[in-house]
């Protein structure tokens, strides 16, 4: 039987870094190693598995089929590997940690979690960072947040997925928006993820619609809602008593989506591995 070899987790790093960057360069900066280092880091993963990982071009390193393979292995590995060496260090945490959550996800499912977590841990401070998902995945890439919660359409991997759910419709109690025509929708800022679905499911069903209350924050959706002036897509877990869900044949069916936590490949500090722990304990044990 022949021996069984073992994956340095350094090694993956790099190779995620340069998968998620698509340059060596880039990549060597975020990994903090020069730009040969991590040319012969990925050389070596590539002869461990035998097989190219990634295609040489003159823009960018793209991933071959294997490499996509290996993507998703790896980002699981990687936290594998710092949850285990948090663990086994005992690690007295303290600090700040700054979390991403988008707007709709902070005050419907996060308060319990966080708070067992405040519990656990009293001397972390927990700064939240509440915005679009687009942003809070610039804030992580640019360091500006340790981790974020991200509703996408695409689900993450093992250690990612938190929770899949369905975008609905909502509305006032007893409200009579949703007979309307032109239907009139609530929709959140350009960089709002769940925008571009609405639009396109509308646009499919020939419905013909009209956007209000286009910002951010979630309090004038709420208030454009309850006084029955619109309604607007939530993902279901996330609709406050006072709205409710609208089952009527005439509007169009929305998507899955997705609710993802992210982490950066490198640098993560043992207090954003435990609270990412924790995240993902209180969605498994509340919410699955």
């Amino acid at each position: 039987m022949p021996a069984t070899r073992s994956i340095d987790a350094d090694l993956l790093r790099a190779f995620v870094a340069v998968a998620e960057t698509g340059r060596m360069t880039a990549a060597a900066k975020v990994v903090n190693l020069s730009q040969g280092a991590v040319s012969q880091q990925i050389k070596r993963l590539e002869s461990l598995f035998d097989t190219s990982l990634f295609e040489r071009r003159a823009e960018a390193a793209q991933l071959t089929r294997d490499g996509e393979k290996l993507l998703v292995l790896a980002y699981r590995l990687i936290t594998l590997n710092d949850e285990v060496m948090s663990q086994m260090r005992g690690t007295d945490f303290s600090g700040e940690v700054r979390l991403g959550v988008p707007h709709d996800i902070v005050g419907m499912l996060m308060p319990p979690i966080l708070r067992t977590f405040r519990q656990a841990h009293p001397h972390v401070l927990v700064t939240l960072v509440s915005d679009t998902t687009q942003t809070l995945r610039a804030g992580l890439r640019a360091r500006k947040i340790d981790l974020a919660l991200m509703t996408e359409p695409q689900q993450g991997g093992r250690n990612q997925l938190l929770l899949t759910d369905r975008l609905v419709w909502v509305g006032a109690h007893g409200g009579e928006a949703c007979l309307r025509r032109p239907l009139s929708v609530a929709l959140g800022q350009e960089s709002c993820g769940f925008r571009a679905s609405a639009i396109d499911a509308l646009t499919k069903a020939g419905m013909a619609w009209r956007p209000i209350c286009q910002v951010g924050s979630l309090e004038p959706v709420f208030a454009t809602l309850e006084a029955d002036m619109a309604i607007a897509p939530f993902l279901s877990r996330t609709v406050p008593d006072r709205l409710q869900i609208l089952s009527t044949a005439d509007l169009p069916a929305l998507p899955l989506f997705h609710i993802n936590l992210r982490l950066p490949s490198t640098g993560v500090s043992d207090v954003a591995l435990e609270l990412a722990r924790h995240i993902r304990e209180g969605f498994s044990t509340r919410y699955a």
